[in-house]
């Protein structure tokens, strides 16, 4: 009977133990399903709007083959330039529909947790197609010049296009210059070394806190931490007294038995700060 009673009492016990886990198993549970779901979702919508612009292509590639069997056939003038006028406006229609998609396409993978660089390739490849669509236009244009076929709809798409691709290259540029701008941010730092007393003067190092007060930031020396990973201090004793990740960096002596902070992990190194200060003699 006792036996029994301590059998009973384990169990609860073990039962108690296992509902936490099991509850958390739960939460985990839903929250990877949820970010699965959601992924899904993102993938779903991905998926539609690369449809949409390949359907945009295929209409497009239709209205092209009327155009050219239309100019290379017989019958009025007039009418040839009417049924060539027709099928320009289905295409640059679906033209400037594509591209608006095509903007949407890389925004929504952009937005989207599911970063592939497959998909970029494939954003990549339309954006080819569709400056290959532009040239087909503009040599269309000459063909149809040739004969004496002209097509105002044409003539303005043209120049639109002409526009665009001037609009489109200012844009590039631009966004080259802000994202150049950023990435030297993101891999600049500043590093300084001295005495306490030279420390102090630049209210860098204030009652034993560092970088507390309003310190001199012209004292510091900036850095491209891709760059430049060894910094020779010049000194037989050096103390950091910024916070780095111990594995990120070492202190090596040199061939005069001075200091060389060797930051072996940069990244790392300066994800807890991008401020380094040592204190040498």
């Amino acid at each position: 009977m006792l036996s029994t009673c301590i059998m009973l009492l384990v169990t609860a016990c073990k039962g108690k133990k296992q509902a936490p886990v099991m509850l958390q198993n739960i939460q985990v549970s839903d929250s990877l399903n949820k970010i699965i779901a959601q992924r899904d979702n993102e993938i779903n919508d991905m998926m539609a709007t690369l449809n949409q612009i390949e359907d945009g292509f295929e209409v497009i590639n239709v209205a092209e083959d009327r155009v050219n069997v239309t100019q290379t056939g017989e019958g009025d003038a007039t009418d040839k330039a009417k049924e060539i006028a027709k099928n320009i406006k289905i295409i640059t229609d679906k033209m400037q529909e594509n591209r608006a998609l095509i903007s949407k396409l890389q925004k929504q993978l952009r937005q989207s947790s599911f970063k592939s660089q497959e998909f970029k390739r494939t954003i990549e490849g339309l954006m080819r197609r569709m400056s290959e669509k532009d040239q087909q236009l503009q040599e269309l244009r000459a063909e149809l010049d040739a004969k004496d076929i002209h097509i105002s709809e044409l003539d303005e798409t043209i120049d639109n296009l002409n526009n665009n691709i001037t609009d489109l290259q200012n844009e590039s540029e631009q966004k080259t210059q802000t994202i150049n701008s950023q990435d030297m941010q993101l891999n600049t730092a500043w590093y300084v070394f001295g005495t306490k007393s030279e420390l102090k003067e630049q209210n860098i190092l204030v009652g034993g806190k560092v970088l507390q007060a309003s310190f001199n930031h012209n004292y510091f020396m900036k850095i491209d931490i891709r760059v430049e990973k060894d910094i020779k201090l010049y000194s037989k004793y050096a103390k950091i007294l910024t916070t780095h990740p111990a594995s990120s960096y070492t202190l090596q002596r040199d061939n005069f038995n001075q200091y060389v902070l060797h930051i072996t992990n940069p990244q790392l190194f300066w994800s807890t700060s991008k401020y380094l200060v040592i204190l040498v003699k």
